[in-house]
């Protein structure tokens, strides 16, 4: 059961503070602001975060759960934008495109990280920010950990020349494309217009405006040996394409109960061939236009052995 592309451990901060992101609201089409005080959601948010961790701790997936301590991080439920973790020992720290975004970094969860799991070392791309670069992590990136395929869309927060810096380091293979909703605007971040599993992957290939380049990446997704479950935009914006695929004590995919209600029944069994659907109710944090897939900083890294007393 267990797989290079399904972390049995994740990191998730706490979001103390919550609210809809007036930095990111530019080009994050996904976000869309709560009708009630700036307290009530944030008491909203709050509790569907602990019961997503309750939720994920009970199907077997190992959570270490951080608290944010800044009133200045609107969007710091959502993680895996500045930070990654690879097989072998390796950690990635990245620049954020939206300065308040920045202050997410934390150092706390690195050194979790090493006194946990086998840590070789630490990437920090951070200072890039001071020369307007920005590569957020695994919210810009779609990784594919098997495959060793970085797949980005274009985007102000993706970086290329960052991008190829990132990919030669950690021995991915970028894939680049142009991807824009049904609107006409650019896709922000790769990971709410797909998914990838083990023998799975969630994408909407329509989103992508090269009709040649949809046809090359759907090519490297089964060449790779995952099926394509191809999703409609109506789907995308239910981010239904904003799930991980994790191991608890089976092969789970994690995403929020309005991307499985979105998904039709032949693209859930599709999805249960090799992983069970575990839902988690996030309606007040989707507001801010991330999802599940956003609030999981997956942890690829090996854990340290205890030693006996």
């Amino acid at each position: 059961m267990t797989s290079l592309q399904a972390p049995s451990a994740v990191v998730m901060i706490r979001p103390h503070h919550f609210r809809s992101n007036p930095e990111t609201k530019g080009d994050n089409a996904f976000q869309t602001l709560a009708n009630t005080s700036v307290t009530a959601t944030a008491a909203q948010a709050l509790a569907e975060f602990d019961g997503a961790v309750e939720a994920l701790r009970g199907a077997g997936v190992s959570v270490h759960v951080f608290d944010d301590t800044t009133t200045e991080t609107p969007d710091s439920v959502f993680p895996n934008n500045w930070f990654s973790t690879h097989a072998g020992g390796h950690v990635a720290v990245y620049p954020m495109f939206a300065k308040n975004r920045r202050k997410e970094r934390r150092w706390d969860v690195i050194e979790l990280l090493k006194r946990e799991y086998r840590v070789q070392d630490v990437i920090d791309y951070s200072g890039l920010e001071q020369d307007g670069l920005s590569l957020e992590g695994t919210g810009a990136m779609v990784l594919d950990h098997i495959g060793r395929i970085a797949y980005t869309v274009k985007s102000n927060r993706a970086d290329p020349v960052l991008l190829e810096r990132f990919c030669t380091h950690f021995n991915f293979e970028p894939m680049v494309f142009e991807a824009k909703d049904e609107a006409g605007r650019d896709v922000y971040h790769t990971n709410v217009l797909m998914g990838i599993g083990t023998g799975y992957a969630l994408i909407c290939l329509d989103m992508i405006a090269d009709p040649a380049r949809r046809v090359e990446v759907a090519a490297r997704l089964e060449e790779t040996g995952r099926q394509v479950i191809d999703l409609t935009p109506h789907q995308i914006a239910s981010f239904a394409g904003n799930a991980l695929e994790l191991t608890g004590r089976k092969r789970l995919l994690a995403l929020s109960a309005k991307a499985l209600d979105a998904l039709r029944p032949d693209q859930i069994s599709v999805i249960e061939q090799s992983a069970e659907p575990l839902p988690l109710t996030i309606p007040t944090i989707e507001t801010a236009g991330g999802s599940v897939r956003c609030m999981l900083a997956g942890i690829h890294l090996s854990p340290r052995e205890r030693k006996s007393a």
